[in-house]
């Protein structure tokens, strides 16, 4: 269900095969994916090349793609941690089905396979030759081992038992299966306490940054389905629910969004209520969009051979180039051990110079990505485009090891870059190594957002159904900043967003940098509430200092809430300010509209993830079963594809189910 939507991207993206015409007759093709011994591979990417049609495999390792137009393709199997198997000259005829099988290996040394090393150091061992060799993060190395050599590689302060292992290599092929499998514990996440409940007498105003980043979903995902449960920091409960799209009005008068509220009962703890504030970007057509000036950034350094990281990144960036028109421009900027121009600016209807360039990228080397960013940016003001929209796409694992490196230096330049007016969407790809702290702060301080690119399907909803959003900017510096009216609300907490928090007085100053929201995008918050069960005093609370109190008319006023929104245009200085009020008409949570309960289920498998001490009566079972009811219309199928990730978390880290 989740690429429903793959037959209209093959007229967007010039999917057909040359020569065919694009809907001459349609066809299917099928089959299954195994692993070397036959076991069957889940969630296996299986492509067209050339196109922006596939599928996924399910549990049984079975695939179909369906509506293929007539014409001769390559089938392409990826998997990360296996390697890759293409079989040409597949036939499609109208009305026919086409069974196609893989049987893919896991990723082995040959005899001249470049180790790219991911830790601090490793040492790389070739025993026949009794010859070996240290290598730093991020270099390559080529293995020469003669017949029946053996390959050993050990990470420095890794256990031996945790490092790549060995394998036998013969004449360039293995004859055991050798796996690069590098520990997981280089990835890097910002640990960050959850919002507590905070009392509506001491702190009436709660104030943050919109976020419209995907990226903890998507990467949360990964590791679901690679058969682990995700690190508790790499959870950010706000991203999981903004992953999804939700049914708010568009935007009516001048105003760049819409502002939605409901208040329903609380899920997990029955006595408590729940907020839903929405907010909707007004949306444009791809012909209405105005000109873009990109710079696709991309990281080619060592760290970026495997299959989910270049080669991904090969197979996602043209789903893009293909829905360029003549007034866009494009420039590539790559990176490793240093920064070079491969492609100066260049009109977007030049599809094949610009995939050329693409296609011809290979990984080796160390991360020069400070240099990158400098060169990408420099780029990008000359070929400002005044009308336009500006903006450096950077793709990388993050792995950051020449020149800039700290997560302050880096920062510091995104900040100063942003001045010229150029936006910025940084893409995080592979495992092992990821830097997903590090590529937050850069998107966050940049003007700019954050997605996580598992497979080619996350790739086509962040550029192809997500591309006004992903590339043009609407209103930026947007905060929200909710006041609890005290006669009905005791205590709030803000679920999420805790690396958004801003002092309230942050609200009106202008010159405080805050969230970008993209055309066509959504953003979701959720609040808990305790509501007030008597009346609050409207005596003034007395301290040394100081004195709080409810006003006298307070109590008279139906509101719960009121949510006030700052945001400013693309180019402005200056922001504008809107208002709505919400009041709680005593809405239970199964009466609730379908967008609240399934924003609450996903808020709910997210505090299940992170162990959240605030979950309540939270229970796996409890997201399966809204979740499953509250998928509403679902064209593109993503909400069906969370009620499977859910239930693979049944499966796999059963004591989220239980208490912790």
């Amino acid at each position: 269900m989740r690429y429903a939507i793959l037959v209209l991207l093959l007229a967007l993206s010039g999917g057909a095969p040359a020569g065919e015409p694009p809907f001459g007759g349609m066809g299917k093709v099928q089959g299954r994916v195994t692993k070397a011994d036959g076991n069957p591979l889940a969630y296996a990417n299986v492509i067209l090349v050339g196109t922006t049609m596939g599928a996924m495999t399910t549990q049984d390792g079975r695939f179909a793609i369906m509506n293929v137009p007539a014409g001769t393709y390559t089938l392409r199997a990826m998997m990360m941690g296996f390697k890759a198997l293409e079989k040409d000259s597949v036939v499609v005829t109208a009305g026919t089905t086409v069974e196609v099988d893989f049987k893919m290996m896991v990723t082995v040394v040959s005899k001249t396979q470049e180790i790219v090393v991911t830790a601090d150091r490793a040492l790389v061992e070739v025993t026949e030759s009794k010859t070996s060799a240290a290598v730093k993060s991020g270099e390559d190395m080529h293995v020469r081992g003669g017949r029946s050599s053996e390959v050993r590689v050990q990470i420095k302060g890794v256990p031996q038992a945790q490092s790549l292992g060995a394998g036998q290599v013969d004449a360039g092929n293995a004859r055991a299966p050798w796996r690069f499998a590098p520990p997981t514990d280089r990835e890097q996440y910002e640990q960050l306490p959850e919002n507590d409940f905070l009392s509506v007498i001491d702190n009436p105003l709660s104030t943050f940054s919109i976020d419209v980043d995907r990226a903890s979903y998507a990467n949360a995902r990964r590791f679901i389905r690679s058969g682990q449960r995700p690190p508790a920091s790499a959870i950010r409960i706000e991203e999981f629910i903004n992953y999804f799209d939700y049914d708010y009005p568009e935007p009516s008068g001048s105003d760049p969004f819409s502002i939605t509220t409901e208040i329903a009962g609380c899920p997990w703890t029955p006595e408590h209520r729940l907020v839903r504030i929405g907010l909707h970007g007004r949306s444009m057509e791809t012909e209405d969009l105005p000109p873009s000036n990109l710079v696709f950034l991309l990281d080619v350094s060592g760290s970026m051979q495997p299959e989910n990281k270049l080669p991904l990144i090969r197979t996602a960036f043209p789903l893009l180039v293909r829905q360029l028109r003549k007034q866009d421009r494009v420039a590539i900027v790559v990176y490793a051990g240093h920064s070079g121009l491969v492609l100066d600016s260049t009109p977007g209807d030049k599809k094949s110079r610009i995939l050329d360039a693409i296609q011809r990228l290979e990984a080796g080397g160390s991360t020069a990505g400070g240099e990158g960013l400098v060169l990408a940016y420099k780029v990008a003001r000359e070929h400002f485009m005044k009308k336009g929209n500006n903006r450096v796409i950077l793709a990388t694992d993050g792995d950051f090891n020449v020149g800039v490196t700290s997560d302050g230096e880096l920062v510091s330049l995104i900040e100063k870059e942003r001045e010229s007016g150029v936006f910025l969407t940084v893409l995080g790809v592979g495992d092992g190594n990821l830097q997903d702290a590090k590529m937050e702060k850069l998107a966050d301080h940049g003007n700019g957002n954050y997605a996580y690119l598992d497979d080619i399907f996350e790739a086509q909803k962040v550029f192809v159904r997500e591309l006004s959003g992903t590339i043009v900017t609407i209103a930026k510096d947007v905060k929200i900043q909710v006041e609890f009216n005290p006669a009905r609300v005791a205590s709030y907490r803000l679920i999420g967003y805790e690396n958004r928090m801003l002092k309230k007085e942050d609200f009106e100053d202008d010159t405080r940098d805050a969230g970008e929201l993209g055309a066509g995008h959504t953003v979701t918050a959720l609040y808990e509430i305790e509501p007030a069960t008597h009346v609050a005093s409207s005596e003034p609370r007395r301290l040394r200092y100081t004195e709080t109190r409810m006003r006298d008319d307070a109590s008279r006023q139906s509101e719960a809430l009121t949510v006030r929104l700052r945001y400013k245009e693309p180019d402005g200085k200056t922001s504008r300010e809107l208002e709505r009020t919400a009041i709680d008409a005593g809405i239970a949570f199964d009466a609730a509209a379908t967008d609240t309960r399934f924003a609450a289920a996903v808020a709910e498998l997210g505090m299940l993830l992170r162990g959240s001490k605030l979950k309540g009566n939270a229970t796996l079972e409890h997201v399966i079963d809204t979740a499953r009811a509250a998928k509403g219309a679902d064209p593109n199928g993503y909400r069906a594809e969370f009620v499977q990730l859910a239930e693979t978390c049944r499966g796999l880290v059963p004591e989220i189910s239980k208490e912790e």
